[in-house]
């Protein structure tokens, strides 16, 4: 193996200013150091997981220890949501300008710091405000590590690449159900984000091991750093025993490199824009809905034991990343479209079946909203692959980011409409109406979505 590492680059993939970078990175495997990338991003991304949901296993004990009603209730869960959405526009812009490195660096530092602050919290209006700053952290994180991610790999199996990355969120949120199940009942809820504290142990020193995007730093006009970087990661291909093709430069290379977000809103961007953004919405809040409420109903709706509480709630989260997994293995196969029109129509069966029966009893939640939750799950966690593919490199960050202001925008939404239409009206109405929300997403995926399986980044978006 060591000879192969020995051997040269063949000439035709040697770099001057005017190479197509994105052509090289095409034609490569996944080698070992875009493997090791994608881990280390996604040990980050599986503590951005635990931090959203942190507060769901929290709360069945801050609702006792500080006396909090149904909206009380909703605005916690919500303000780290509402934090995201500026965090998600915010810093999906600063990455298009600066990197994409070292803004994920500033996300860490910021959603770690205010969880030391949440330990501190002394009533809702204190959790509320440090949540939501964590939440501008939170936010930024997930989108520019999609869009660093989805930067590095060629068409062939980036669905299942990116897919089993984004499991690590689905993971974190399991995490937090673990954790929450097994400390907070004996250490209470300070537990949840005191374990929050470690990705800063961890990930920051990690961060420096990592490379810039090439195809970023390409669009730059930085050539000759993109070339360095994609130079190693043909050297790694080739001593692993690959042999190389010849790059083949996309009929629809970019021709454009500044960045500007109005171009999001013109020619073909404008449909695809509104399209994600409908699809981050309708999703979000009903999977946020569910998931961030069903321990706290559990407690306080059905009276449950703490323990059986969180233990229910993390059955559902378990449920969800199943699913997933099954949705990263064969999202390849099945082509994005086609998935998501098909999972928006499923949810809402057992979802309107939860109405029908009255949701009278825990088993019945469990059960239904589980399953629901489950199918909607393969929609959320495999969006950030969809952005990804539908933006060039010079809007994929902002892309993203903004997209997914959306998906914090209906995240904050969830539990605020839950805890009105539980005061309000009941339980059981709160299932109807999510299930009248994801025949809207399933809708709007119809007729706006576009298919990207097995097509290169630069043939999709000129």
């Amino acid at each position: 193996m060591k000879a192969k590492a020995d051997v040269p680059i063949p000439a035709i993939i040697q770099v001057d200013g005017k190479a197509d970078i994105s052509a090289r990175i095409e034609r490569l495997p996944i080698t070992r150091p875009v493997f090791w990338t994608r881990n280390v991003i996604g040990a980050a991304t599986f503590f951005d997981g635990y931090t959203v949901i942190a507060i769901a296993y929290a709360m069945p004990v801050l609702v006792q220890q500080w006396s909090l009603n149904p909206q009380q209730i909703g605005l916690i869960l919500s303000m780290g949501y509402l934090g995201q959405v500026i965090g998600a526009v915010l810093f999906g812009s600063l990455a298009e300008r600066f990197g994409r490195l070292k803004i994920l660096l500033c996300t860490i530092l910021l959603f770690v710091s205010m969880d030391i602050a949440c330990l501190f919290a002394w009533g809702a209006l204190s959790m509320m405000l440090f949540r939501f700053v964590q939440g501008i952290g939170t936010g930024g994180e997930v989108p520019v590590a999609s869009a660093y991610i989805n930067e590095f790999v060629s068409s062939k199996g980036r669905g299942r690449f990116f897919l089993l990355y984004e499991v690590m969120f689905l993971l974190g949120l399991v995490g937090a159900g673990l954790i929450g199940s097994a400390l907070v009942p004996r250490f209470g809820w300070q537990a949840m984000f005191a374990v929050g504290l470690i990705p800063a142990a961890i990930l920051i020193p990690l961060r420096f091991f990592m490379k810039e995007s090439p195809r970023w730093l390409a669009g730059r006009g930085r050539y000759h750093e993109a070339d360095s970087i994609v130079s190693n990661l043909e050297r790694s291909a080739i001593a692993s025993g690959h042999v190389l093709a010849d790059p083949q430069p996309a009929s629809g290379a970019p021709t454009k490199s500044v960045t500007d977000w109005r171009e999001l809103f013109q020619e073909i961007y404008r449909r695809r824009t509104l399209t994600i953004w409908g699809m981050w919405f309708s999703s979000y809040l009903v999977a946020n809905g569910i998931i961030t409420w069903l321990p706290t109903l559990y407690r306080q709706t059905f009276n449950l034991p703490l323990e059986t509480s969180l233990r229910y709630g993390l059955l559902t989260s378990v449920a969800g990343v199943i699913a997933a997994v099954a949705c990263a293995l064969l999202i390849d196969r099945v082509g994005r479209k086609r998935w998501y029109v098909t999972a928006f129509l499923l949810a809402p069966i057992p979802l309107a079946s939860l109405a029908m029966l009255g949701a009278t009893n825990a088993t019945q939640v469990l059960i239904l909203a589980g399953l629901a939750y489950a199918i909607v799950q393969t929609i959320t966690f495999s969006l950030y692959l969809y952005s990804a593919e539908l933006y060039p490199t010079r809007l994929r960050a902002m892309g993203t980011g903004f997209g997914s202001a959306w998906l914090r925008l209906g995240s904050s939404a969830g539990p605020i409409v839950v805890g009105w239409i539980i005061a309000s009206f009941g339980i059981q109405y709160v299932f109807g109406v999510f299930a009248c929300v994801l025949l809207a997403g399933a809708t709007i995926t119809a007729l706006g979505g576009i298919e990207t399986k097995g097509r290169a980044l630069e043939e999709l978006s000129p």
